[in-house]
């Protein structure tokens, strides 16, 4: 086959007839999303009109009544000798109540951690540290069961039973006024599920600051429709309380499939499987987005990965967990609307394809303008189908932008807000470039040298850098074979 180029034009040809399908199949499953997006959009807009989804404001004294019944803060800890005793010092100043248990999971292989969190305990009864037998690490479910078989040691000890259990990880700061709501809620539902607010740290604002993109449109939108839709809830595995009848069930549930405690250790992301379970059973679930007296969102302040590689990891984990294990675990629904937040939650698979395409899209597009430059490759006009698509995405794009600014601005800061917008399109810690190239080389008998478009994606890859580059070599001089070829580059550099 001879295309308008030559010899070679039929392979641009190609790569011309694939960007349209690339671009149908990336434009129709991004519009099904923006569509999606837009219909939280528009029940967020409506219970805002109607009142029901005011964020209320606590009285200044907040935080500081006595609790109804004992309550127990499970916290595992695994190499967190750096911030775990800043965090046990922090809860026990912020949490004064009395009837407050800390319970910190550590591993005998960890001293640096176990010591670090005793030397926090300044004397203070009631943190309680839990060793583990087993060297860690092990799932955080495991270390969770073994924090409450612990717990149930002093009930016995005791004789008095605790009312209810709070999740944290080892680097949350809690706020003064969550404990209090939690114990608040707790009399009315199962479980309970605070707002996490993500530290953007400065030193990796396009990595870190992406979670706090996510977790503030989530918890002040679509946490927020879900709860008022009365659909389940999936548990952040911070901020997050349950009951003592919720405790029951989970231990009961794993004890039929001949497993002890109240967590699932084969489960990647057992917090957003047992919040699902609670909120369809006993007394359901709730959200509860308050603000203190100060203005403050009562929220969870989370550290999360700052670098591409760690944060590649947990997406992987939370992917596989919900969307996979969540399938074969949890199965369907039969109610449409449980139908339609499972796939919503479980879309992450369809999205990483479908932003692969995209990707390739873009850098196919690169290639295709300089060879339309060079008189390469003909123009292909665009059906109404992909104008149709494009429009959509764009217009959805502006609309996605929008609220990005608007929310992460309004929790953040305005700065914070026009850096959300820029995340968008961001490719974490890569840059992506396109342009014209050269390339020479010689050896006895042969030489060459090639000019021709080139796209090149730079990405962080471990403590180097790695590279990938798509380039259409045109023979300009020399004779060594082929005379024009495409050429796929994979390179490292440490």
């Amino acid at each position: 086959m001879t295309g308008s180029a030559g010899d070679f034009g039929w392979a641009l040809e190609a790569l011309l007839l694939a960007e349209r399908e690339l671009l149908l199949f990336a434009g129709f499953w991004i519009a099904v999303g923006l569509f999606d997006e837009l219909a939280i959009d528009l029940w967020w807009f409506w219970l805002k009109l109607t009142g029901r989804a005011r964020t209320r404001t606590l009285p200044a004294d907040f935080g500081t009544a006595p609790l109804a019944g004992p309550l127990a803060v499970f916290i595992p800890a695994y190499a967190e000798s750096k911030v775990i005793g800043v965090t046990i010092r922090h809860l026990l100043e912020t949490w004064p109540q009395e009837a407050l248990r800390l319970y910190v999971g550590c591993y005998a292989n960890d001293p640096a951690t176990l010591n670090a969190a005793m030397a926090a305990a300044e004397g203070d009864a009631r943190l309680r540290l839990v060793l583990l037998d087993a060297a860690g690490p092990t799932t955080k479910a495991h270390c969770l069961n073994r924090l409450y078989a612990a717990l149930e040691t002093d009930e016995a000890r005791s004789g008095r039973r605790f009312r209810g259990m709070i999740l944290h990880d080892a680097e949350d700061m809690v706020h003064p006024a969550a404990l209090q709501a939690i114990d608040t809620a707790l009399a009315a539902v199962d479980f309970v599920q605070l707002p996490v607010r993500p530290v953007v740290t400065e030193g990796n604002r396009w990595i870190s600051g992406h979670y706090a993109d996510e977790f503030t449109e989530s918890h002040a939108k679509a946490m927020v429709v879900r709860s008022a839709l009365g659909s389940a809830l999936p548990a952040a595995g911070v901020g997050c309380g349950l009951s003592r009848a919720a405790l029951d069930r989970l231990v009961a549930a794993q004890r039929s499939l001949g497993q002890p405690g109240p967590f699932s250790p084969e489960a990647l992301t057992e917090d957003y499987e047992f919040g699902l379970a609670l909120s369809k059973a006993g007394r359901g679930s709730a959200f509860l987005r308050l603000r203190a007296a100060d203005g403050s969102l009562v929220a969870t302040a989370s550290c999360f990965p700052g670098t591409l590689a760690t944060a590649v990891r947990q997406k992987t984990r939370w992917i596989h967990g919900i969307a996979f294990q969540g399938w074969d675990r949890l199965g369907w629904s039969a109610k449409p609307l449980e139908i339609w937040m499972a796939l919503r939650d479980r879309r992450g698979p369809l999205t990483a394809l479908v932003l692969a395409a995209a990707y390739t899209l873009l850098a196919l597009d690169a290639l295709l303008v300089l060879a339309q430059f060079a008189e390469l490759v003909p123009s292909l006009p665009l059906t109404p189908a992909h104008r149709l698509l494009l429009a959509v995405g764009l217009a959805g794009l502006a609309w996605r932008a929008l609220f990005k600014f608007l929310f992460v601005g309004h929790e953040y800061g305005w700065g914070e807000g026009l850096r959300a917008v820029l995340r968008i399109a961001r490719l974490g810690q890569g840059e992506l470039r396109a342009g014209l190239g050269s390339w020479g080389g010689a050896q006895k008998g042969a030489s060459r040298v090639d000019v021709g478009p080139s796209a090149t994606l730079d990405f962080p890859l471990g403590g180097g850098q790695g590279r990938v580059s798509a380039d259409w070599r045109l023979r300009a001089a020399g004779t060594a074979a082929p005379q024009s070829e495409p050429a796929i580059t994979l390179s490292a550099g440490f």
